[in-house]
């Protein structure tokens, strides 16, 4: 994929035996987006198999938390209108052990020791809290897991990066059903830090 190889100038002169196709479109509209496409270019840090292997045991190191979260939130949510979640929490559990046994085996791979820790998981007696806080960890996982897409195939590992695009749509269905029972929409998707 090239970025910024094409200019907003050489786009709003290219014709094409029919007739210019970009013309309609407002210049400061394509030079906007141009520039995005160059920030984003710009901003993307290239990173090294050993930087690449700690970023994944750090992302191994979320998905023990998502399993212990998990685990925990499902047996003590309280009252009615949880219990369906409740047993959606106990599949997400199960399928964050997948997540975790996919990631350990990629950092194998790279030549790295698979993380132990777990990063701290958070509890309330509230069960919207507790929601919450799964929700924001899926969300930061999908921020990572989609920068880990972008570095894996930088560095040529496409294989790896389709076994995380596999780990997105469970986190994706996670983040869903989590919003879904807060009554919320899916948080919008920020640049990982």
């Amino acid at each position: 994929m090239l970025l910024g190889t094409v200019s907003v100038t050489s786009i709003l002169h290219t014709t094409r035996p029919e007739g210019p196709k970009i013309a309609s479109i407002p210049y400061f509209i394509l030079e906007e987006s141009a520039l995005k496409d160059e920030t984003t270019a710009a901003s993307f840090k290239k990173v090294s198999r050993s930087e690449l292997i700690d970023l994944l045991n750090q992302d191994l190191s979320r998905e023990y938390q998502a399993i212990i979260g998990y685990v925990v939130y499902s047996q003590v949510l309280k009252g009615a209108e949880f219990m369906n979640i409740a047993g959606e929490l106990e599949k997400h559990a199960a399928q964050e052990l997948s997540h975790a046994l996919i990631i350990a085996k990629q950092i194998d791979y790279l030549g790295g020791m698979p993380a132990v820790d777990a990063k701290t998981v958070r509890t309330s007696e509230k069960a919207t809290e507790m929601l919450q806080f799964d929700l924001d960890n899926e969300t930061e996982t999908i921020r990572n897991y989609r920068e880990r897409v972008r570095q894996c195939e930088e560095l040529a590992e496409y294989a790896m990066s389709e076994q995380i695009r596999e780990i997105l749509i469970d986190e994706q269905d996670h983040q869903i059903a989590l919003a879904t029972a807060l009554g919320k929409s899916v948080p919008p998707q920020r640049k990982a830090a």
